[in-house]
């Protein structure tokens, strides 16, 4: 069954267009070939026995771009139907005896993942075990689970898939994989044993062993990590858009007076920010100082791709071009590790204050990109961006209703996030103290960073979500003006 299935493109590819987290949805693709990494112990089931097998399924694009990508998909199959998760099907293949296996996502499967936490449960003592070519390690010491624990896919996340084993732990199995260490278990790690405030402590992560390649060295392909799960946590961009909300159903009031002010949150936020990068600075080497001109190199070369891909961008070309050309002038910058990809859907607000979660970078950019040392600001831009999105989603959703309220409510929305941004900036700002440098320094990095977040942007929202291009390119048209 498994040869006949790695052999059948036509149902891979069907599949992976179906889902939330195929970063390549709108471009033409094939699957160049799928291979069997690991076949998981046979698990009795009252809907019948489960059989669980892990796939890696390459991926090659066939517009202009090119390119090629790894995805980790877990299968479940069963002998008869599981209507339990018919959402999570994703084909039936013949056996060698003539039999119909049905197969589904086993991210979705609880049989599947029940052997998924059996692993993390052997590795508590010793910090490593083995279960059907999978290795789990545990950060030792760490708590003690339950295996009695139920799991619950989570939706709504897109690049990865989410799984909660009760309010206890939760998995986070990474979909598009690469070989090397996966930056957000390496920076979980550290910061979990550094006893940072800020992260949900990592309990573990699932790697296998790669065949060696050209050089005869064997590789490690990470598959997914466990992490304490936060109880009392809200999404920070649900949190944000919240507070949009109530700011426009008060028109008439200032975004102080309206009971939708962010201002303190963000000021926390950016606080949190700022004990993160101080940790981050102090526990990798990886660090110093980096050419301002290969910086700024670097983000017009992404303009000139983002040109022929989003042609809106083209009238503000000159003027960003201009921005990046001032970050050439500063000469040096200091760097370090950073989260990479940070915006308001990577925050969680907590009893116990701000988390800031996927420490994993661009999903775009390979790992050894991803683990470079990068400016921090890079990181505030990112926050700064997505308090602007904030403020535009919920102004645009509510653009069907009075016309004549059209220009207060985009007056109102500018207003919160301009206040939002201060505040967080200002947070983040004072608790770096001496290490936040110039004035003048922050402003032509933020400038250049919000220009090229913004770039990114664009690109992201003429190939999945048209509608929304307006917001990245307002914010083009601000840079310089």
């Amino acid at each position: 069954m498994s040869e006949a299935l790695e052999k059948d493109d036509a149902l891979w590819e069907g599949y992976l267009s179906r889902t939330r987290w195929f970063g390549g949805k709108g471009r033409p693709f094939r699957v160049s070939g799928v291979r069997n990494l690991a076949e998981l112990p046979v698990l009795p089931a009252p809907e019948g026995a489960a059989r669980v097998t892990v796939y890696l399924v390459n991926v090659e694009y066939q517009d202009d771009e090119g390119g090629a990508e790894q995805y980790h998909v877990p299968l479940s199959s069963y002998d008869d139907v599981q209507e339990r998760i018919a959402y999570a099907f994703v084909g039936s293949v013949e056996r060698e005896d003539g039999r119909l296996q049905h197969l589904y996502d086993g991210a979705h499967d609880r049989n599947a993942m029940a052997l998924w936490l059996e692993g993390f449960i052997a590795a508590e003592e010793s910090g490593a075990a083995q279960l059907g070519g999978m290795r789990f390690r545990r950060v030792v010491p760490g708590p003690q689970l339950d295996p009695a624990l139920q799991s619950s896919p989570l939706t709504g996340e897109q690049s990865n898939s989410s799984v909660k084993f009760d309010d206890t732990a939760i998995m986070k199995l990474f979909r598009k994989v690469s070989p090397g260490v996966n930056p957000d278990i390496e920076i979980h790690e550290v910061l979990t044993r550094g006893g940072s405030d800020f992260v949900a402590d990592l309990y573990g992560w699932i790697e296998i062993d790669l065949p060696g390649g050209a050089s005869g060295e064997g590789q490690v392909l990470q598959l997914a990590m466990l992490q304490e799960f936060l109880r009392t946590a809200s999404d920070g961009f649900e949190l944000a858009t919240g507070s949009v909300r109530t700011l426009l159903a008060h028109l008439e009031l200032s975004v102080e007076e309206s009971g939708g002010d962010f201002a303190g949150e963000a000021t926390r936020l950016g606080e949190a920010l700022a004990a993160v990068h101080a940790m981050m600075r102090d526990s990798f080497p990886a660090q110093g100082e980096d050419s301002t001109g290969e910086l700024a190199g670097a983000m017009v070369a992404r303009l000139e791709q983002a040109r022929r891909i989003v042609p809106e961008i083209e009238p503000y070309a000159e003027r960003l071009r201009a921005a990046y050309d001032a970050v050439a002038e500063l000469g040096r910058l200091d760097v370090q590790r950073v989260h990479g990809d940070l915006h308001l859907g990577q925050t969680l607000r907590t009893s116990q204050g701000w988390k800031l979660v996927d420490f994993e970078g661009e999903p775009g950019r390979p790992f050894a990109e991803r683990a470079l040392p990068d400016s921090p600001w890079r990181d505030v831009a990112g926050m700064l961006r997505s308090f602007d999105y904030a403020a535009r989603v919920v102004e645009m959703a509510g653009s069907g209703g009075d016309g004549a309220e059209a220009p207060l409510r985009a007056q109102r929305a500018r207003e919160w996030s301009a206040r939002a941004r201060r505040h967080f900036l200002e947070g983040y700002v004072a608790a770096l103290g001496d290490e936040a440098g110039s004035e003048q320094q922050r402003a032509v990095l933020l400038d250049a960073y919000v220009a090229d977040k913004a770039v990114y942007e664009a690109v992201y929202e003429k190939r999945n979500r048209p509608s929304w291009i307006a917001i990245p390119l307002a914010a083009l048209e601000r840079i310089g003006g």
